[in-house]
């Protein structure tokens, strides 16, 4: 399988694929490639049976989806954990060298890797961690795109990207932060919010806010 066709998996995983329909705009957004790239490679997965398809609604993960989804995301996460977290890489570099890493672990390295970290069950990036037997805590996210106005969230999750990464350090946002929604704009697609701790009012844009989940 190609680097490419395992990021599509994994993406499609993060938005929350194994249990949903997936629009082709969010893979689009979320992984920084233009929609008819995304039509092109969901026909292939669509072949090889890893995904199912649903006109005006998207993707969805079939059960080889799920597994060969897991196993990566499993991989990656464990060694983005590892490398933040023991080898004090910053949050937004973890991702390149985890993509380089899962691709040459064994599944019996990555099971003493496993262990050597605790067991842990989210990523630096606040993403579930699948166990070896394959569980994992389902949660309920939503995209900030989605946030009603007037309404208080937690941030709880980001998808791993550089340039966004790089991006949230400079408007102070971090995972567990409380925030109230004060406004979608209409015409840019930006949201202003409000963070609870100290009251300062940030604005993420259009794009970002795909990026970053809250519950």
């Amino acid at each position: 399988m190609t680097p490419m066709k395992e990021d599509y998996l994994k993406i499609i995983f993060e938005l929350g694929g194994a249990n949903k329909m997936i629009s082709n705009k969010k893979i689009a957004i979320s992984l920084n490639v233009a929609a008819g790239s995304v039509t092109e490679m969901v026909n292939k997965m669509l072949t090889e049976n890893f995904v199912t398809h649903k006109p005006y609604s998207g993707v969805k993960l079939t059960d080889k989806g799920v597994e060969y989804a897991e196993e990566l995301v499993r991989k990656h996460r464990l060694w983005e954990v590892f490398l933040n977290r023991e080898l004090k890489f910053d949050l937004q570099d973890v991702h390149k060298e985890a993509e380089k890493l899962e691709h040459v672990t064994s599944d019996e390295m990555i099971d003493h890797l496993d262990d050597y970290l605790g067991n842990p069950i989210k990523c630096p990036h606040g993403g579930v961690i699948p166990s070896r037997e394959g569980d994992y805590l389902e949660e309920d996210h939503i995209g900030l795109d989605d946030a009603q106005v007037g309404h208080v969230y937690e941030v709880a999750r980001f998808i791993d990207n550089y340039d966004f990464l790089n991006y949230l350090g400079e408007v102070d946002l971090h995972i567990g932060d409380q925030i109230e929604i004060l406004d979608h704009d209409a015409f840019e697609g930006a949201v202003k919010m409000r963070k609870t701790a100290d009251n300062s009012v940030i604005t993420v844009g259009y794009k970002a806010s795909h990026y970053i989940f809250v519950k």
